[in-house]
């Protein structure tokens, strides 16, 4: 089981939030790479001179690009949710395609997508 991570563990990273980092470097720890959308890159990356926690974190990540299927997929979810947040939708359901497990710092709008996908997808509360 790897992890995804969302825009609020981003956040707690650049933050540098102990609870993220101490996740994070278990992870790596453990050999894993944590996925990181990339879309979710895009809603936390403001200032790159000013993220450079951020982006030291994002180095021992991989990048998740949005393809066309996941993209539909994200707005099917969406749809079935009733919720417009396309950036949660497509975390939820690119954790669910690979197994992962949510690592966020916030859980509700992501449990509340959870329970429209086929599949169990664990939700990690990081902070907060």
């Amino acid at each position: 089981m790897s992890a995804t991570f969302d825009t609020g563990m981003l956040i707690a990273l650049d933050r540098n939030e102990r609870e993220a980092w101490t996740a994070l470097r278990r992870l790596v720890d453990r050999g894993e790479v944590p996925t990181v959308p990339t879309v979710v890159t895009a809603q936390a990356w403001r200032d790159g001179r000013r993220q450079a926690r951020l982006a030291q974190a994002l180095g021992n990540c991989r990048p998740d690009s949005l393809g066309d299927e996941a993209a539909r997929r994200a707005g099917e979810l969406c749809g079935r949710a009733g919720t417009s947040d396309i950036v949660d939708a497509v975390v939820v359901e690119t954790a669910r395609r690979r197994g992962d497990d949510i690592y966020t710092g916030d859980t509700g709008d992501l449990e509340h997508l959870a329970e429209h996908i086929t599949g169990p997808v664990a939700i990690v509360p990081i902070g907060r």
